[in-house]
């Protein structure tokens, strides 16, 4: 796992041909926008949570974001103890971000 600045998260994403973006947000913070291309996944699901995580890749590379960069620091740290190890914490999370945002 790996804190990242927006800058280096969006360098490094965009030369990462094994990325996927992973969004840890609630349905509510994901309907005011988001990262286009992003799985959503709701860290507060809980087990249910750690249960889809568990499920995912664990070959990619996970860019992963909430919207301040807390949620999304746990969720890389719980990914990685599922054998992820290639989790990206964008730092300031959504809330700091100035690229491209999709809506639902």
């Amino acid at each position: 796992m790996a804190d990242l600045t927006q800058e280096e998260w969006v360098e490094q994403l965009a030369s990462d041909s094994n990325a996927v973006i992973l969004d840890v947000r609630t349905d509510d913070e994901v309907d005011q926008g988001f990262i286009p291309n992003s799985k959503h996944i709701d860290f507060y699901l809980g087990q249910e949570f750690v249960n889809q995580v568990d499920e995912l890749d664990k070959s990619k590379n996970y860019y992963v974001y909430c919207r301040s960069g807390a949620r999304s620091g746990k969720a890389c740290e719980i990914m990685d103890q599922l054998g992820i190890e290639n989790a990206y914490n964008l730092l300031g999370g959504f809330n700091d971000w100035a690229g491209e945002v999709a809506e639902r």
